[in-house]
């Protein structure tokens, strides 16, 4: 195992167990029990298995749903919202492209990005919540609808291992087409390495914010696209496109190749953020868990009225 490789948390688990719930199953579970031991209050408001919150009562509320013991100590009218008025609706947008079968000194972006998923499927569907998954390449692969069964964790499980990475992937043009077919407003969440045209992608972008969705955007990138520290001479390969190589100096491209990288980068968080979307920066090198607690533990944080980071 190359040394920065991350530890696979699985790798010692009862085989027979592994046989019945599957790999990435019990992995998610293992990652979702160490992010909840984590945190101290619930990320999401769709994330309550029954009371969520007060709210103070307005017009078009029942008089039925006034919480009586909380005018007993206010003096004030508050109605109580539960799971049924707060539930939420997540889809997971998986980019399976050939880009994201890149893996360097660690594992591979799309198992990467099948981690993360998985485990904020669990996640949310232990809760209560509905979860629904979209698998892309050059076009839309599969799209399992959004479901809260305890069940359905595990269809959607089975559909993250068999999807294989290959082909192009316009990221944008998979948004778009998922802005207008989406109609009930929900979380979006997307799981790819965001090496689409900038313009094009937030574009698609700001077609779900104005749909009322809301938007994370979960970056997978590897220490070496991030650092192209390679020694040439070397021969790249074309992940997306069969038959295309090159063979370059890359001491010559450096510079201009972590110029572009990180202002493309940069610009994406920049413009996801002025929308009032969430980015997530997520590398191959650090553990799901620790990438998934750090962002739930800024959204908390920001629900209690910390400042956006």
């Amino acid at each position: 195992m190359p040394p920065n490789t991350p530890p696979d948390p699985t790798a010692d688990l009862d085989p027979e167990a592994l046989a019945r719930f599957g790999r990435l199953e019990l992995l998610a579970k293992l990652v979702v029990e160490g992010v909840v031991s984590g945190l101290h209050r619930s990320p999401f408001k769709g994330f309550s298995v029954e009371f969520a919150e007060h709210r103070p009562y307005g017009p078009g509320d029942e008089i039925r749903h006034i919480d009586w013991r909380a005018f007993g100590k206010t003096d004030r009218y508050y109605v109580r919202e539960y799971e049924e008025e707060t539930n939420l609706k997540a889809y997971l947008v998986l980019d399976t492209s050939g880009s994201m079968a890149f893996a360097g000194r660690t594992i591979a972006k799309l198992e990467q990005a099948r981690r993360l998923a998985a485990s904020l499927a669990y996640l949310m569907i232990r809760q209560r919540d509905a979860v629904g998954l979209v698998t892309f390449d050059g076009e839309v692969r599969s799209m399992i609808p959004a479901r809260s069964a305890p069940g359905h964790f595990s269809v959607l499980c089975r559909a993250m291992e068999q999807a294989t990475p290959g082909g192009e992937a316009p990221l944008h043009r998979v948004l778009h087409a998922l802005a207008e077919r989406i109609r009930r407003r929900g979380l979006i969440v997307i799981f790819s390495d965001g090496l689409d045209d900038l313009d094009a992608l937030c574009q698609s972008l700001r077609h779900l914010r104005h749909r009322h969705h809301e938007v994370l955007f979960f970056q997978i990138l590897a220490p070496e696209e991030e650092s192209f520290d390679f020694a040439g001479p070397v021969r790249f390969q074309d992940l997306e496109v069969s038959g295309r190589a090159m063979r370059v100096d890359p001491s010559s491209l450096r510079r201009t190749y972590l110029e572009r990288f990180q202002t493309h980068c940069r610009l994406l968080r920049e413009r996801l953020l002025g929308m009032r979307a969430d980015y997530q920066y997520a590398p191959t090198s650090e553990p799901p868990e620790r990438i998934l607690l750090d962002y739930l533990a800024r959204r908390t944080g920001r629900a209690h009225g910390l400042p956006r980071s």
